[in-house]
């Protein structure tokens, strides 16, 4: 007799596995280098800021005992930060995992989640996740005669409809770097049902130097039904800690966040960490310019080689190569560059230092120039 196992819900055994970005050491052993770079996952090239260390060593002493569930130093370090209450405040696990719980939190089976597409790959997950209708709304072209980079705004509006709890907007978007304009995300604003949570996802809001391109958190002034998520992993540098942050206008959104939470899932040294890495402004700044500067220069240097790259505004640039994807993605791998391909679209190639770029642009060059692949 055949064993029988426990059902799996339908929604959870149809999800693709979420691909984080390759490990570089597994690639260099695969293909016999010395090194290969890691262009995928978004990170910076900066090592952990000083104040960040110092603040891990001295947190360290604390791990025998569970961390402050409420993150009660944290949440009062942002709220000081931005000008807001702390009850507007929610820390978590990574941004992504706020994205789960906002899912969580306000999508029931019957309901939708609307957001544009591409967009940041876990916002379907969730949505089938919490047994919600995913609505997605095709990207259009950023500029005349170009590939479908940018968000629609206003064929996201008119998709909400009386089913839509949340509404996500990738500002920058993840993985074109694309980013909507003050006036337009205005207009947005006022056409979205007030049912509706808009939820301002500004992961990589930091590297953002177009002054049209406006603060989420100064547009969610005066509207109960916004909500801005940012991170530590970007910018700060604190990937492999897991910090993230709400702040919504109603604190009651940040409240129904919060009873979603997982009991002490940002840990001590997480919450330690990112309290120095919010201290340390003028270094962030300083780092931050200089992604700004190599992302101008890989950019212009994709562009001599013909490349239609858009104009990026995160730490990251797309490489719109249609079906070429895969081939490009896997033939630059075996010239031990990781990227992240996303097949059928583009590749999105993570700023890197000036040496690992350069290695980038030299293993794109021999490829395109038909050279054996290594």
């Amino acid at each position: 007799m055949a064993q029988q196992r426990p059902p799996v819900r339908p929604a959870v055994a149809a999800l693709p596995a979420y691909r984080p970005g390759r490990n570089p050491a597994d690639l260099a052993r695969e293909i016999g280098v010395d090194r290969a770079i890691k262009l995928a996952s978004n990170e910076v090239a900066f090592p952990p800021l000083p104040a960040v260390v110092q603040a891990l060593a001295t947190a360290a002493g604390e791990t025998n005992r569970y961390p402050d569930n409420g993150a009660v130093v944290l949440t009062g370090a942002l709220a000081d930060h931005y000008g807001v209450d702390p009850a507007q405040v929610v820390a978590g696990c990574g941004a992504v995992m706020l994205c789960q719980q906002l899912a969580q939190a306000y999508n029931d089976p019957g309901t939708s989640m609307a957001f544009a597409w591409r967009s940041f790959e876990m916002y379907p997950l969730l949505a089938r996740v919490a047994g919600a209708r995913a609505v997605q709304v095709p990207l259009v072209p950023g500029r005349e005669g170009g590939p479908a980079d940018t968000h629609d705004l206003a064929a996201l509006a008119e998709a909400a409809d009386a089913t839509t709890r949340v509404v996500f907007v990738c500002n920058p978007n993840n993985p074109t770097g694309t980013a909507v304009r003050r006036a337009e995300l205005e207009r947005f604003l006022d056409a979205v049902p007030e049912t509706a949570l808009v939820v301002l996802d500004e992961a990589y809001r930091e590297f953002v130097t177009d002054p049209d391109v406006p603060d989420g958190l100064q547009l969610m002034r005066g509207r109960p039904n916004v909500a801005v998520l940012r991170t530590f992993s970007k910018a700060y540098g604190l990937a492999g800690l897991r910090v993230g942050y709400l702040v919504a206008e109603d604190p009651a959104v940040a409240e129904a966040v919060r009873k979603t939470h997982v009991p002490f899932s940002v840990s001590t040294l997480a919450q330690a960490a990112a309290v120095a890495a919010l201290g340390s402004g003028d270094e962030v700044r300083r780092r931050v310019a200089a992604v700004v500067a190599e992302r101008d220069r890989l950019t212009a240097a994709l562009r001599e080689r013909g490349i239609d790259v858009p104009d990026s505004q995160a730490n990251f640039v797309w490489l719109p190569v249609g079906e070429a994807t895969a081939e490009l993605a896997a033939a630059l791998e075996a010239r031990a560059v990781i990227t992240r391909p996303f097949a059928g679209e583009g590749i999105r190639v993570t700023v890197g230092t000036p040496e690992e770029d350069d290695a980038f642009l030299a293993a794109l060059d021999g490829v395109r120039a038909g050279a054996r692949v290594a």
